[in-house]
């Protein structure tokens, strides 16, 4: 199997923003470029696939080269939808899925996932930064969609329930925690900024 090849990168961007006033996260600027635009060009690095699920703005992130999917759900039911819609999206056996609000992913991240996924036998693998899980930080097997369509038609929206419904590896991504800041409040968005300008002068 080939990480280029096998799995297709989704970026979840389908959101409503609440913590942002409603702001649409992936196309808030950071250094002079959306937020959106470090996410692609970081995956774009280990995939031939990338897609960015989003539910407003569309013409916009079309401007990308990517495909836009949004949710097959109506009314913004949450991280859950959005991975049902990359996992019908999507054509490779695997797919990857982030948030579109943590700009300095790092490029090594998901080679990592893909790496201690294909070592084991689970189904599902999910990040941990060496202190908690970040459940939308996935990479899992495209042909769970039907068992994730089938617990959202149950009215069920918690992650961690449908985790508990197949094999799930925790994968040790500590030696890449900066990869899970997120950024929702406008102090966020100046102190990430402040440190991509510092990446990108080698400081």
């Amino acid at each position: 199997m080939s990480l280029q090849t096998d799995v297709t990168a989704v970026v979840l961007a389908g959101g409503m923003g609440r913590r942002m006033e409603g702001v649409d996260k992936g196309l808030v600027e950071i250094g002079g470029r959306e937020m959106i635009s470090y996410i692609i060009a970081t995956l774009q690095a280990s995939v031939s696939n990338v897609v960015v699920n989003a539910n407003r703005n569309v013409d916009h992130y079309e401007k990308y080269p990517v495909m836009v999917v949004p949710d097959s759900m109506q009314g913004y039911q949450g991280p859950l939808a959005g991975v049902e819609a990359a996992l019908s999206a999507a054509t490779t056996p695997w797919v990857y899925t982030c948030p579109c609000d943590s700009p300095m992913q790092s490029v090594e991240l998901l080679p990592h996932m893909w790496q201690e996924i294909t070592a084991s036998n689970a189904e599902i693998g999910a990040a941990f930064d060496g202190q908690r899980t970040h459940p939308v930080f996935l990479i899992l097997k495209r042909d769970l969609l039907t068992s994730l369509q089938g617990y959202l038609e149950e009215g069920e929206r918690k992650i961690d329930l449908w985790f508990d419904r197949h094999q799930l590896k925790t994968i040790d991504c500590s030696d890449f925690s900066q990869s899970f800041v997120n950024v929702n409040t406008e102090e966020e968005r100046v102190s990430a900024e402040m440190q991509l300008i510092s990446n990108r002068n080698g400081d």
